[in-house]
């Protein structure tokens, strides 16, 4: 892939011998570097990055952005994270905070283990291999499902696999029902599950469709954000209201 122009505050030759000056880039040629890996990706998402705190870029005295290196990686950082492993983007901000002062995260959901440091282009590319497409031996191997109950968690429409393989929410689930199974709950018994996810997400859906409606990245990126966090939402009223209920057995 060709490099996208950039451009610096002075001519690098007339350093030498000296630190490189910094690279600036602007919004243009940001989206060039990140249209590959995130296609997805527009102007409207980046200015609403800013407006969240997630980013920060300069600005000129016309008031145009300036990124520089780092803001990019950082850029890169918040879109694989967002992309890779759905977290909010409360929970991104609160972990930049907490690499920006130099300590480790604490509140990142569980699973999550990634080291705070800066984002390289090795480590953008480490992100990007987590949306793994998995075979479905691979899937068994490492959900420790057999190969009868992986076949029974398709035929019962909770996991499906794409061109033959399968995702890392497949996964998720097959681990999860591999452990329900040593509870005596088989795919059959957990249909439920899935008719619920398709009423909560009808919800989300309905709630964001203001949102959704409009065509441009920052409507976009608010209605991506405000229906994870309202799935959050949700699952914490199911699992206050399921604990409630067990509660109640030992009373």
């Amino acid at each position: 892939m060709n490099q996208p122009a950039r451009r610096t505050l002075t001519d690098a030759r007339t350093h030498s011998g000296r630190s490189r000056p910094p690279v600036i880039f602007n919004i243009g040629e940001v989206l060039a570097q990140l249209s590959e890996d995130f296609p997805s990706v527009t102007a409207s998402k980046i200015r609403f990055y800013e407006e969240k705190g997630l980013i920060a870029p300069q600005r000129t005295p016309a008031g145009y952005r300036q990124f520089r290196e780092a803001d990019v990686e950082r850029l890169r950082f918040v879109l694989a994270l967002q992309r890779d492993h759905y977290l909010p983007l409360k929970v991104i901000r609160d972990y930049l905070d907490a690499i920006d002062r130099g300590e480790g995260p604490e509140n990142l959901p569980p699973g999550v283990s990634i080291a705070p440091r800066m984002v390289s282009d090795e480590f953008a590319v480490e992100l990007k291999s987590r949306a793994r497409r998995l075979s479905p031996e691979q899937l068994r191997a490492e959900s420790g499902a057999s190969g009868e109950l992986v076949a029974s968690l398709v035929s019962f429409g909770l996991i499906a696999a794409v061109d033959g393989h399968f995702d890392d929410h497949a996964l998720r689930v097959a681990k999860a029902c591999t452990a329900l199974s040593s509870h005596g709950l088989e795919p059959r018994h957990l249909r439920p599950f899935q008719a619920a996810a398709e009423r909560e997400f009808g919800l989300v859906e309905r709630a964001v469709a203001p949102l959704s409606s409009r065509r441009d990245g920052a409507s976009q990126a608010r209605a991506a954000e405000t229906a994870r966090e309202i799935s959050e939402l949700c699952l914490s009223l199911h699992s206050a209201l399921v604990q409630d209920r067990i509660s109640r057995m030992d009373r």
